[in-house]
Order: C-alpha cells, then structure tokens, then sequence
C-alpha cells in the first residue's frame, strides 16, 4: 500500500459523475427529453472516464 494512490481513483469518479451530470443537465436544457439525454450523459461519462484513465497511465 506503500505506492498507492487514492486520489486517482477519486479523481476518476468525480469528473465521470461531473461529466455526466452537465451533459445531461445541458441537453435537458436545449429541449431533449429525459432518456436521450440520460443515454448521452451516460456516453458522455464513459468517454471521460476512457480519458482520464489513458492520462493517468500515461503519466506513470
């Protein structure tokens, strides 16, 4: 447990839920109903979340 890091982890769940969040929120607000708009926050957070991962395993 020496070399481990906790706030990666944490890092990664945060800007998933973030990325969902506003991306579903933003959709609702041009007009799209709730399940589109679900489906693509939900898109959305996968594809940050793939991100975010390659990043940090980059970095290391």
């Amino acid at each position: 447990m020496r070399g481990y890091n906790f706030t990666r982890p944490l890092m990664l769940i945060a800007i998933a839920v973030l990325t969902n969040f506003a991306v579903t929120s933003i959709c609702m607000l041009f007009g799209m109903n709730q399940d589109s708009a679900s489906s693509l926050g939900t898109m959305a957070m996968v594809l940050a979340a793939l991100w975010v991962f390659s990043r940090q395993r980059k970095k290391r």
